[in-house]
């Protein structure tokens, strides 16, 4: 029996300082909303298009989630770069132009690595 792949719908990450990273990546343009499920921590969660990115405080014995690699396509990478530090982030690979179009690479506040892509432009 054929099945269709599945689709990807849900991300969560971990932070040390949740409202710190929400802002980081609010600057990238993700709006979210607070959110608390049943006995469930407050966190927060932005829908795109159907797929949900939530961010979960790191608590004592949680495993971080800063080992994967997080990749966002945005209206422009060099309008955005110099914003990064300022939120709390750090340019691992400054902007550069690729088969794929222009792309950086840099980590959240938490150390989280996230490869930005604009396939047009800067």
């Amino acid at each position: 029996m054929y099945a269709p792949p599945p689709k990807m719908n849900l991300v969560v990450i971990r932070s040390k300082d949740f409202n710190k990273t929400k802002n980081f990546y609010f600057m990238l343009g993700l709006l979210f909303v607070k959110e608390k499920h049943e006995g469930g921590p407050e966190h927060y969660a932005c829908s795109v298009d159907g797929f949900v990115f939530e961010i979960y405080p790191l608590k004592e014995g949680d495993v971080p989630t800063t080992n994967i690699r997080l990749g966002f396509e945005i209206d422009t990478v060099d309008g955005y770069i110099h914003e990064i530090e300022g939120f709390g982030g750090v340019v691992v690979t400054p902007p550069y132009d690729s088969s794929a179009g222009r792309k950086a690479v840099v980590k959240d506040p938490d150390g989280h690595t996230i490869e930005l892509l604009c396939k047009h432009g800067t």
